[in-house]
């Protein structure tokens, strides 16, 4: 793996993951919210999430059959927030990864639905379908990932950012709180379920945590720099709803510059934890790059 090829790999784990979630959710009675459910599942987008999973579960030693339920299922808990997210009583939006948003195509119950329903189903996914994992190891990624989609993670995420549009007093450690909630959670969870499921150690977990918290800010600076900087056809989503809806973001607290330098700090950070791990580690130090360059 000296000459890792990192655009093959996303090519081929993305067709692996794109495949195992069609199968997941099949067209079955009622038709309604299994198309609204497929719709946004199936709409595209980076697969991020899942790939972490799988190149975490990897790195210490577990097979991507092994994750792949539960890589699955973190998909369909994102896809879940994007849906509820965009709703008229959130974020209001009209666009999502190039095309309307779930309300939009289907009304605001439909979209309200098939929220519940993939977020239902993807603990299910987890428990009924991992096979060839000690049931310690698959209880415990339930647990991390159930966290991460809570008022402990991502709805408490939700919240806050919520409550702090328009308050001009609200700073960084507020903004810290909402990203490494709303946005670092699930991405934790999807990193440290992969080393769980895979039979990573107790080095391992703290290695992937440090990786974890890393990219999980990286990300969500790089979110809010593009919303200045990037275009609604290239995000495939409106661009410049922060400003728009008057939200602290890092931009507007650091400016753009040091806002920029931060994420590259954070993702060295992340590189650095996995340098132990020699070529087994250039998945996930490659995905790291991804997330501060990418352009959308």
């Amino acid at each position: 793996m000296t000459n890792f090829n990192f655009s093959q790999y996303l090519l081929d784990r993305g067709q692996m993951i794109e495949q195992a979630l069609s199968d997941a959710v099949p067209e079955v009675y009622p038709p309604e919210i299994v198309t609204a459910m497929r719709y946004s599942l199936l709409a595209g987008g980076k697969r991020l999430r899942p790939i972490l999973c799988l190149a975490s579960c990897e790195l210490v030693g577990g097979t991507v059959p092994m994750a792949m339920p539960t890589a699955c299922a973190l998909e369909m808990i994102h896809t879940m927030s994007l849906i509820h997210d965009d709703l008229p009583a959130m974020d209001n939006d009209d666009l999502r990864r190039g095309k309307p948003t779930n309300h939009k195509m289907f009304g605001e119950a439909m979209a309200i639905l098939a929220g519940d329903a993939l977020l239902a189903y993807s603990f299910g996914l987890i428990a009924g379908e991992t096979k060839a994992v000690p049931p310690d190891r698959v209880l415990k990624a339930i647990e991390i990932i159930a966290h991460s989609a809570s008022h402990l993670g991502l709805v408490g995420g939700q919240v806050v950012d919520l409550a702090m549009e328009d308050n001009p007093n609200a700073g960084e450690e507020v903004l810290h709180y909402i990203h490494t909630h709303k946005t670092g959670a699930l991405l934790k969870a999807c990193v440290l379920s992969g080393g769980i499921l895979g039979g990573g150690n107790d080095q391992d977990l703290t290695n992937l945590t440090i990786y974890a918290d890393s990219i999980g800010l990286a990300f969500q600076i790089v979110d809010d720099i593009l919303d200045v900087t990037s275009t609604s056809d290239k995000l495939g989503k409106t661009a410049g709803k922060d400003i728009r809806d008057n939200k602290v973001t890092y931009p507007k607290l650091w400016g753009l510059e040091r806002s920029q330098q931060k994420a590259k700090e954070l993702i060295t950070q992340a590189k650095a934890v996995l340098d132990e791990y020699g070529d087994g580690g250039k998945p996930l130090q490659a995905l790291a790059d991804y997330i501060v360059q990418r352009d959308r």
